[in-house]
């Protein structure tokens, strides 16, 4: 019987964010094909001295399938190793369906995205009581065109928290298409650069008017994260709606409400 193939996120960039699962996968694999240009090699640390490893960057999907093909029927385990979530823009179905063809099995270990990432480097909520409770994970048309419907100036006339992927080079489609759909030139814009990786983190923070001159001045090009949120630098804001789930005013079945003068249950 052929191994299993595992398609393992290695989170944003820093080898300690990769789950616990993910990482005891590598510590047992026999081979391991990580993606050189985006995961940060020290993920591959974790695996054993006698593990077959394999850097992804120079291959095609072709490629890249066979030899996970191959060493499926040599190994017990095999890991792909991904940046981020690999459901998240990781070809998670392209890769697999040739495995369902081959008769190998697979399963997803899921890994923190560079989305989470750079709100927690940033010190941002991606949702806020009474200010946003949408998140929406997106990208801007390049060579992969967006489906009808999706594109950028559409999703950002819901006014909610928009975390864009692979989109740093075309910072001025961000603005444009944020432009069209109303927000205003002061609206806070947040870009962070290899969110967690250590020693190359990078955040920027800038309005709708200037962040693409900021990122320039950064010398922000690859691989960085752009939230857009009213929910943005929240934690300055002089008065916030307050959480209910937490209010004592407020009960639920771990906590019975508390009434006091001038509140209710």
């Amino acid at each position: 019987m052929p191994g299993k193939v595992w398609f393992v996120g290695a989170g944003p960039g820093d080898p300690e964010l990769i789950t616990v699962k993910g990482r005891n996968l590598l510590a047992v694999a026999g081979a391991v094909l990580f993606a050189g240009s985006l995961v940060d090699q020290a993920a591959t640390l974790y695996a054993s001295d006698g593990c077959t490893i394999r850097d992804s960057k120079d291959m095609t999907l072709e490629q890249i399938t066979a030899w996970l093909i191959e060493q499926a029927e040599r190994h017990e385990i095999v890991v792909r190793l991904q940046t981020g979530d690999p459901g998240l823009y990781g070809a998670l179905i392209e890769m697999t369906r040739p495995l369902d063809a081959a008769s190998i099995a697979w399963a997803v270990v899921p890994g923190v995205s560079s989305a989470m990432a750079a709100a927690a480097a940033a010190g941002e909520t991606l949702t806020l009581p009474e200010v946003t409770q949408t998140v929406i994970l997106t990208r801007v048309a390049g060579r992969t065109p967006m489906p009808p419907g999706e594109d950028l100036a559409a999703l950002a006339a819901h006014r909610t928290t928009l975390c864009i992927f692979l989109s740093i080079t075309l910072l001025h489609e961000v603005q444009r298409a944020l432009r069209a759909a109303g927000w205003p030139e002061d609206a806070p814009i947040l870009v962070v650069q290899k969110a967690s990786w250590p020693e190359q983190e990078k955040i920027v923070r800038g309005t709708l008017a200037d962040i693409k001159r900021r990122c320039q001045d950064e010398k922000i090009a690859t691989q960085a994260m752009i939230i857009a949120s009213p929910a943005l630098g929240a934690r300055h804001w002089q008065d916030i709606a307050r959480s209910k789930l937490y209010d004592p005013a407020f009960g639920h079945r771990f906590r019975r409400a508390s009434i006091t003068e001038g509140s209710s249950s």
